[in-house]
């Protein structure tokens, strides 16, 4: 899950495996696989950023549990 901040300020929490395109119009449009839009005051190469970080720790994780790391 990837934290984001709407247009109207409001916080909002998004599961990214739902996301389908983003867009720039200048401000951040993001599709989700739905066909549900929702417009957030981060870049397009933050939400992104913010998307593979997320990714990437939950990849690191399971890679600490499949080596024994972290198990005691």
């Amino acid at each position: 899950m990837v934290r984001l901040t709407r247009i109207n300020h409001q916080p909002i929490i998004l599961n990214s495996d739902l996301v389908a395109h983003l867009e720039s119009t200048p401000d951040t449009v993001i599709t989700l696989t739905s066909g549900q839009k929702f417009m957030v005051l981060e870049t397009t190469d933050e939400v992104v950023s913010r998307i593979v970080n997320f990714r990437r720790a939950i990849l690191e994780s399971r890679a600490r549990c499949e080596y024994g790391e972290g198990t005691e």
